[in-house]
């Protein structure tokens, strides 16, 4: 099943759900059965050995999905994430991913795959710092690193195929909650 990534844009009224789309920006906030639309996912794929999970909390009225594991870089791995596939893509005028995250202090990152990351192991990434308190973040499309030489420099952002919050890259303990993602 394609699942569907949506961003929150500052004054976008969700209404009833947890998706709602204004002007071709895709909003998530993690209230109603969003584990029927993000996956787990670690290198364990790909043959590593890292371990994690996704759980979909709430602590009064926020809903938040929250990342835990342990990332480790033996075996040629070094991941852990939840993500979403798109089933409507942003439009063309989306400039960037916007979060509302809290963690262990350590950094994290947004993985985004195109229409062009065919294989498994491409993407476009941005790193994202996390403290103990809630912190919007914004990530611009043009802050966004491409994972090989043959992708394009810069995503494309109705080319959008689907988004990931992933602990990513050093063996490390992680935890991160994200209570809002979307683009803007």
């Amino acid at each position: 099943m394609r699942a569907n990534f949506v961003g929150l844009v500052s004054g976008l009224a969700i209404i009833g759900c947890t998706m709602a789309q204004a002007d071709g920006k895709l909003t998530e906030d993690f209230s109603k059965s969003p584990e029927t639309r993000w996956d787990y996912v670690a290198d364990t794929v790909m043959g590593g050995v890292s371990s994690g999970q996704v759980q979909f909390r709430s602590e009064g009225d926020v809903a938040f999905a929250r990342l835990t594991g342990t990332v480790s870089t033996e075996n040629n791995g070094g991941f852990i994430q939840f993500r979403r596939k798109l089933s409507d893509r942003p439009d063309e005028g989306v400039s960037g991913v916007r979060l509302l995250v809290r963690g262990n202090g350590e950094p994290y990152f947004v993985h985004l795959r195109t229409r062009g990351t065919v294989l498994p192991w491409q993407y476009y990434q941005a790193e994202f710092a996390t403290s103990e308190d809630w912190t919007e973040v914004y990530l611009p499309l043009s802050g966004f690193k491409a994972s090989g030489a043959i992708l394009r420099a810069i995503p494309v952002a109705d080319e959008i195929t689907s988004i990931g919050v992933v602990a990513f890259g050093r063996d490390h303990k992680a935890r991160v909650d994200v209570s809002e993602i979307g683009f803007y």
